[in-house]
């Protein structure tokens, strides 16, 4: 009879304390203490949505006057919420279908984008050698500390004004349609994230193993090759979990959809809506949970499916051993 021994964690040894920096913190995020933080953690911030959920198929007299918690003792329950919200027959019911295409029409491009100019830029900076190659990616890293409020007006000029030096017209005003103004979301939105998703993904990229790399140039790959056959595969964590923060960012997002946007039909996000809903007194409750929920499904299932490429790419490099 034979018996096989588990296996031993990498940065440990059976039976003593572990070794390596990466040990102990898988020791430190394994014990209880940790699962019983996390539990706790969780339960916390699931009660305010669950509670979201709930209200909005109570009826509109008993959210008015009980707490949510209530349902339970005496449950009502409909679908007008939703129903008013979703396909209103007035402009101040919701009338939230539209809308919904608009966020997901704004929320995509605007992920994509980032994602892969940044890609593609932080490998440059990172295993292609060429002349202000440092000075860039400090300039990248220096962006960071520019507060979005700054850029808003400068961007806004330089889409209704274009750019003009000394007379000289260098790029003319975007004159662009109400319905054409996703554009100018995209671009906005793009601009704002691309200094951070280069510093996340360069710090990625450049700790590949050179020993890889060069191997691929000895068997005569090219760097788009290398790019798309090597890189690509190995930072699909990073890349995940960056376009996780992205997408939350944008779909959340009230002030540049705001401002570029605008408040039309054609354009306008979710979030613009809600904020229209909650009128000057915030007084329709019952629209409000309706459309806050129907704002945040989206958002929920793009991070539970997308979780394990979330976790794997918050602990990828973080720890080495």
């Amino acid at each position: 009879m034979t018996t096989t021994t588990p296996p031993v964690a990498a940065g440990t040894q059976a039976g003593a304390k572990p070794t390596t920096a990466a040990g102990r913190v898988r020791k430190r995020l394994n014990s209880r203490t940790a699962t019983l933080v996390s539990i706790v953690i969780a339960v916390v911030w699931t009660i305010p949505t669950f509670g979201l959920f709930i209200s909005s198929f109570r009826p509109e007299d008993q959210i008015k006057t009980t707490g949510w918690w209530t349902f339970f003792t005496d449950p009502q329950f409909t679908l007008e919420n939703y129903q008013d919200v979703l396909f209103g027959r007035s402009a101040s019911s919701g009338q939230l279908a539209s809308y919904f295409v608009n966020s997901l029409v704004i929320t995509l491009p605007s992920v994509l984008f980032p994602l892969a100019f940044a890609a593609l830029a932080a490998y440059a900076l990172a295993w292609i050698n060429f002349r202000g190659r440092d000075w860039i990616y400090i300039g990248i890293f220096a962006l960071q500390i520019v507060p979005l409020q700054m850029a808003l007006v400068p961007l806004l000029s330089f889409f209704s004004t274009g750019v003009n030096v000394g007379g000289i017209t260098l790029m003319p005003a975007w004159d662009l349609a109400d319905e054409e103004k996703f554009v100018q979301v995209w671009f906005a939105h793009t601009c704002f994230a691309l200094p951070l998703a280069v510093f996340l993904l360069h710090n990625f990229i450049s700790q590949l193993p050179r020993d890889l790399m060069e191997a691929a140039r000895v068997d005569g790959a090219t760097h788009p090759k290398i790019f798309r056959t090597i890189v690509l595969p190995l930072v699909t964590p990073a890349l995940a979990a960056f376009g996780i923060f992205q997408f939350l960012w944008v779909w959340n997002d009230l002030l540049v959809a705001l401002i570029f946007a605008g408040g039309g039909d054609e354009t306008a996000p979710l979030t613009v809506r809600l904020a229209e809903l909650a009128g000057t007194r915030g007084n329709e409750w019952q629209r409000l949970t309706a459309g806050a929920f129907v704002s945040i499904v989206v958002p929920l299932i793009v991070f539970l499916s997308l979780q394990r490429y979330f976790v794997r790419g918050l602990l990828a490099g973080s720890v080495k051993g």
